[in-house]
């Protein structure tokens, strides 16, 4: 059995304001022709389908897209629903959409019909059975299952697997998706800034013995691929860097190939997205020379987030960078902030000056050279007589009514 697991599309993201579905809809259009190239049995979502409960209505219709696609070339798409999602919206149809091969789960059913929660696909080999287990609060299990005593993400969540283990048929192989904050060691469950908690406290945390008897667990939740805790238990990680503290991640999807024991072979299928989010790092004078000279080169339409190493005032840095980065998203100060916060003097007036030391910042930027003794005393008698026949008018006004 040979299929794909991919979780955290959050379709419909909003990156520092800007929309990033035409890059989600490149993705996915790769999603869609290495299904087709590599032969899959399965396409496997692992939740946050999209990246907020009432998604943007680009976002439903990239999502229709790929469903029709995937379904018209017979390829069986499971997903489930993840924190971000409604699972209402989610399950809308999914009774329809089952004959068709898509199997959405939204909402948890576990009133007798945990079935509804699985899908039996068969190979050489002989029957797979895939569960799925949307994401569900405890307090809505524990309501549900009428167990008081589930309190916890990981006690909701046994409860919940003990159900599916007492309807597993023995001896076949068995593949469950869920959405969840798992580990099992020290190295493992790395979280992003992107991330959404999914609860207060650390309650959220499950312990990856208790998916034991498994062989595939594919989860969604975590945005960095990773194994949780077993050689059997892993994150995809999300479709696309949704953070700056994403960049160093390689961003992928998981080909699975299961023999006849339900051991699998993994193979990390990088994306390719055309933009990535990178960080740019240095004097700000020094990023715009190798700009220039680097002018039409892959990369300059990247979303970047800058560094400047630069201690002074500066003029308009972030319209200087967009003349070469368009897409720089935000900037940031590391040395004058480390300054500021520890308490050192020298550098409290880079970021709280009076506008007498701003404009000779200015001027300096502007003619290379700082304002002489003369210039100084007539900046200070110009703006000294603004100041006055300011006040003078506002008096004249104050008489007048």
């Amino acid at each position: 059995m040979r299929f794909l697991h991919t979780a955290d599309w959050h379709l419909g993201r909003l990156f520092y304001g800007t929309s990033l579905i035409e890059e989600q809809a490149r993705l996915l259009d790769q999603l869609v022709s290495l299904a087709m190239e590599r032969d899959i049995q399965a396409f496997l979502i692992a939740g946050d389908l999209y990246d907020r409960s009432v998604p943007p209505a680009d976002a439903v219709r990239l999502f229709d897209s790929f469903l029709t696609r995937m379904a018209a070339a017979s390829i069986p798409v499971i997903a489930i629903a993840g924190n971000h999602d409604s699972p209402d919206r989610v399950g809308f149809g999914a009774q329809l959409m089952r004959d068709r091969g898509i199997h959405l789960s939204g909402r948890l059913d576990v009133a007798g019909q945990i079935e509804n929660h699985s899908v039996k696909l068969e190979d050489e080999h002989g029957p797979l059975h895939i569960y799925s287990l949307p994401f569900a609060e405890p307090a809505w299990v524990r309501e549900h299952l009428g167990r008081d005593d589930l309190r916890s993400h990981e006690s909701s969540m046994a409860a919940l697997l003990d159900l599916l283990r007492d309807q597993h048929p023995a001896g076949t192989r068995s593949v469950l998706l869920a959405h969840a904050f798992v580990g099992g060691s020290s190295e493992e469950a790395q979280e992003t800034e992107s991330e959404r908690p999914l609860s207060v406290g650390g309650t959220d945390f499950i312990d990856a013995s208790v998916f034991r008897g498994f062989d595939y667990v594919a989860l969604g939740h975590l945005h960095r691929p990773q194994r949780a805790g077993s050689d059997d238990i892993h994150y995809s990680g999300s479709l696309y860097p949704y953070s700056f503290s994403e960049t160093d991640h390689l961003k992928s999807i998981h080909l699975v190939e299961m023999d006849a024991r339900g051991q699998c072979q993994i193979e990390k299928i990088q994306l390719q997205p055309e933009r990535t989010l990178r960080i740019v790092e240095g004097l700000l004078e020094e990023i715009l020379e190798q700009a220039a000279r680097e002018r039409g080169a892959p990369g300059q339409d990247d979303y970047l987030l800058v560094r400047l190493l630069d201690r002074g005032a500066l003029l308009h840095p972030m319209a200087r960078l967009r003349e070469f980065y368009p897409n720089v998203m935000q900037l940031e100060r590391p040395i004058l902030e480390a300054e500021i916060h520890r308490g050192d003097t020298s550098a409290q007036p880079q970021l709280k000056r009076s506008p007498a030391d701003l404009f000779d910042d200015f001027f300096h930027e502007i003619t290379g050279e700082h304002l002489s003794q003369p210039q100084q005393q007539a900046y200070v008698d110009t703006v000294e007589a603004m100041n006055r026949r300011e006040r003078e008018g506002e008096l004249e006004r104050e008489t007048t009514t």
